[in-house]
């Protein structure tokens, strides 16, 4: 319970942290544009991580319960496409579902262009109506929520990437770049 109200207080501080490091927001919209410089950062992460993983290595699961880092990625296209379009109302790409066993090359394409889709919608996504509904598929909540739960789930599977990642020898991006 301790660490569900730590991680409910860290989604309600990291943003305005995050923006209160920035200079005042231009276009009064910092709860959009927060969740648009936290997508662009942990797509960063995650799409390098996509490209360094080496192709032997995307069945690679720690356990039998968790996923392969091809199915993270697959679920990872699939999730921005989705929660993004549900943001922003805009109509997200069509793309056939993958299960994660596809070439790296086809998996690591469709999450960059994933990213490249969240980018787009939440730029064009502005904060006017934060409590309206939206439907993400999985779950019905404010624009506001969804916004929240985009980003902390970028954030959950950065850190399921990064600890792969470590298992097979290898350094997650961002501990390279002195931010892990």
């Amino acid at each position: 319970m301790k660490r569900l109200s730590l991680f409910g207080l860290a989604i309600l501080v990291v943003p305005g942290l995050l923006a209160a490091q920035q200079p005042a927001s231009s276009g009064g919209n910092p709860t959009a544009e927060a969740a648009l410089r936290m997508s662009k950062h942990f797509g960063g992460y995650l799409t390098s991580a996509a490209d360094e993983v080496p192709a032997d290595k995307l069945s690679y699961k720690p356990t039998d319960a968790q996923m392969t880092f091809g199915q993270i990625w697959a679920h990872l296209a699939m999730a921005n496409r989705g929660v993004c379009s549900a943001i922003s109302g805009m109509k997200a790409p069509d793309t056939p579902t993958r299960k994660g066993t596809e070439p790296k090359e086809t998996l690591v394409k469709e999450l960059k262009d994933s990213f490249a889709f969240c980018d787009k919608a939440l730029a064009a996504t502005d904060d006017s109506d934060l409590g309206g509904t939206v439907d993400m598929g999985f779950m019905k909540g404010s624009r506001a929520m969804a916004m929240f739960v985009y980003v902390e789930d970028l954030a959950d599977h950065y850190s399921q990437v990064a600890n792969y990642m470590r298992l097979n020898g290898m350094l997650p991006p961002s501990a390279r770049r002195g931010g892990e």
